[in-house]
């Protein structure tokens, strides 16, 4: 009789996304609150007025009916910049994630399983992730026509390395497994033992890690906003929506503050999404709830 013990590798699990919000409260929170964000990101614009729109005879106002989150230095309403601000930060973040992940499977894959390319490829990656991000970002947006496009590109390219390395850790340890290498010594073709064996096992970590990268990811573009690096002007976002109030801030804190308790809300929404996805997906984690 062979024994069983917790070194042995655990069988795959069927993830069900409703199973786990109903199990999971930090799944169900997290799910709650983003797709509120993403409903006021698609449906609120039709409702709202023109973000553009400037009343100089209705400059600072504060919160009321009228304005119901008041209005900046040149009248413009608030409300309506921070629902406009949300499909920024959502498109970025989305995209971001979508890019980078799919850019970083790829890699990773490449990297853990064909040990050729590794080290070449890896001292690469090594050298991207040693510049900071946001400096990385600001170098390729002033050397280029800031615009939304560019900011998503500027963004990717620091974030795809994280998803490298957590790709390719994930095949390194499937690598060594002995039916891998039992299906290797057999003559089975690398494509099949790839899209069969090893890319269903690096799903998991793979989803976790892109929630992580969506909210990194709209940080990191409030950030360039604010800085003045980021869209331009003209397309309202949570960043420069910030930067204009910020020399307001003791007169109108309103212009400040709404905008980044949306920021922060999304970015809480989505990084407790991902804790709670880890915890569901990781199977050893799993047994526990």
């Amino acid at each position: 009789m062979v024994a069983v013990t917790d070194d042995l590798p655990l069988p795959a699990r069927r993830f069900s996304l409703g199973t786990a919000i109903r199990r999971n409260p930090t799944i169900a929170i997290g799910t709650v609150l983003l797709l509120i964000l993403v409903a006021i990101a698609i449906v609120g614009p039709y409702f709202v007025g023109n973000p553009l729109k400037i009343a100089p005879v209705n400059r600072l106002r504060p919160p009321s009916e009228r304005w119901w989150f008041g209005t900046d230095q040149f009248g413009r309403d608030v409300f309506a910049r921070t629902i406009w601000g949300s499909q920024v930060s959502l498109i970025v973040g989305l995209s971001v994630a979508a890019i980078s992940s799919t850019l970083g499977l790829a890699i990773g894959l490449a990297c853990g399983y064909f040990r050729r390319i590794d080290g070449l490829v890896m001292r690469i990656m090594d050298g991207v992730m040693a510049i900071p991000s946001i400096l990385l970002a600001i170098a390729l947006i002033t050397l280029t026509r800031p615009g939304l496009g560019i900011v998503i590109v500027a963004i990717v390219i620091p974030e795809v390395p994280r998803i490298v390395r957590v790709v390719r850790a994930v095949v390194l340890s499937i690598r060594s497994q002995p039916y891998i290498e039992s299906a290797i010594a057999g003559g089975t073709r690398n494509t099949k033992l790839l899209l069969r064996h090893v890319l269903p096992n690096t799903l998991a970590p793979l989803i976790v890690q892109s929630t992580y990268v969506c909210a990194s990811a709209m940080l990191i573009e409030a950030g360039l906003s604010f800085l003045g690096a980021g869209v331009p002007p003209e397309i309202p976002s949570w960043g420069n929506i910030i930067a204009q109030g910020r020399t307001f801030f003791q007169i109108a804190p309103w212009t400040i503050l709404i905008p980044g308790a949306f920021l922060a809300t999304t970015v809480l929404a989505v990084n407790l999404l991902g804790d709670g996805l880890r915890d569901r997906l990781d199977p050893r984690l799993a047994r526990r709830l």
